[in-house]
């Protein structure tokens, strides 16, 4: 009868064997567009499935009563200023910009390719990777009505979420200037003014997706109806 001692041993070598330096891994990525949460967090699915906004709200409430209040919100930028101020020295620098707008949501950079929701059809004529210098000239400026950045994946018009808070124009956020924009934020989502939010209000208004096959014509004269910050508009 074996000693039992010896059967660790033998289960870690049957593990080792089973999997090896040299086995291969394979990992999936889909280029699906991904949600960027009032502060500017990015929430990207794994499958068609996923509802990238319900992941945000359902992290962000912290009671799990189907109720975002004021407080969960900062709360829920506290976390995330904690996440991007690496060295923790309670503000985050140009470096820590940098680093959110290259690393963590790529997605929000001017010229970063338009993503659709999963199961979005991508139409033939949006997918080459470059747009012409036309629309790279008025993407730049912010004209023709088009969304730019984190705007064209969030519930608020804010291209850059992050250093949109830098409210003294010093190029870094301090967490006051972070919680001080949850504050403001929520206050632009709270349309009716109860102190509270619930799944169903931040569905609706999150912009519907793009139609499979044709790409969206743009009016130059239309107004922006979205909450924050509007984009100048060309005269």
């Amino acid at each position: 009868m074996p000693f039992p001692s010896l059967i660790v041993p033998i289960l870690a070598a049957a593990a080792a064997a089973q999997v090896s330096p040299s086995t291969p891994i394979t990992v999936t990525g889909h280029a699906w567009a991904p949600f960027i949460s009032p502060m500017g967090e990015p929430f990207r699915a794994r499958t068609a499935a996923d509802d990238t906004l319900a992941n945000w709200f359902r992290q962000a409430d912290r009671n799990q009563d189907g109720v975002l209040t004021l407080d969960e919100m900062q709360s829920d930028a506290d976390r995330f200023f904690a996440k991007l101020d690496e060295d923790h020295d309670g503000a985050i620098d140009p470096d820590e910009i940098a680093r959110y707008e290259w690393d963590i949501a790529p997605d929000i950079q001017v010229m970063a390719k338009t993503r659709n929701p999963p199961g979005v059809a991508t139409a033939a004529k949006e997918r080459p990777e470059r747009a012409s210098r036309r629309d790279e000239d008025g993407a730049l400026l912010g004209l023709g009505g088009q969304f730019q950045g984190a705007a064209r994946y969030g519930l608020l018009n804010l291209p850059e979420p992050v250093i949109a808070a830098d409210a003294n124009f010093d190029r870094q956020v301090s967490l006051g200037e972070f919680r001080q924009a949850a504050i403001s934020r929520f206050a632009l989502l709270d349309r009716a003014r109860t102190g509270s939010l619930t799944l169903a209000q931040m569905q609706a208004l999150r912009p519907p997706p793009p139609k499979a096959g044709r790409r969206p014509k743009l009016d130059d004269k239309a107004p922006d109806t979205r909450v924050g910050n509007p984009l100048p508009q060309e005269r």
